[in-house]
């Protein structure tokens, strides 16, 4: 993934176990998305 590349809408669960997607929150304003590896994991 690079800077400026268009990514599919996808779910996941927030904080309080609810349901938001990409497209809702990107409509709320800006929108800043962090991956990082899974704990315990080589990378």
């Amino acid at each position: 993934m690079k800077v400026g590349d268009v990514v599919q809408d996808f779910s996941a669960l927030d904080q309080n176990g609810e349901e938001v997607t990409l497209v809702d929150l990107v409509a709320t304003g800006p929108l800043v998305l962090y991956f990082y590896i899974k704990a315990k994991t080589p990378g």
